[in-house]
């Protein structure tokens, strides 16, 4: 599956610790294969979200996303926080 980062996303990422980046980076890499989804706990979010998806980088970190129109194995990344950013 092919990730595209949105600007919101990568200056989000940037004020992240180095550790945690390092996590977000294995966590990208394993969303990138589909058999990883599981385990990630891919979902679809609900309400004002509702075509967006999350999956986990841990315990307290999401990633916020949706899957492009353009191409059916696309996946544009929007947001990465912890349970706050489902309220940006």
């Amino acid at each position: 599956m092919e990730v595209i980062y949105s600007p919101s996303f990568v200056r989000q990422y940037k004020s992240l610790q180095v550790s945690l980046k390092l996590e977000v980076k294995q966590k990208i890499a394993l969303f990138q294969d589909e058999k990883n989804h599981q385990s990630l706990k891919v979902h679809k979010l609900k309400g004002k979200l509702k075509e967006q998806y999350s999956f986990y980088v841990n315990y307290k970190i999401r990633i916020v996303f949706w899957y492009t129109e353009a191409k059916p194995r696309e996946a544009l990344l929007l947001a990465i926080g912890d349970h706050d950013v489902y309220n940006e």
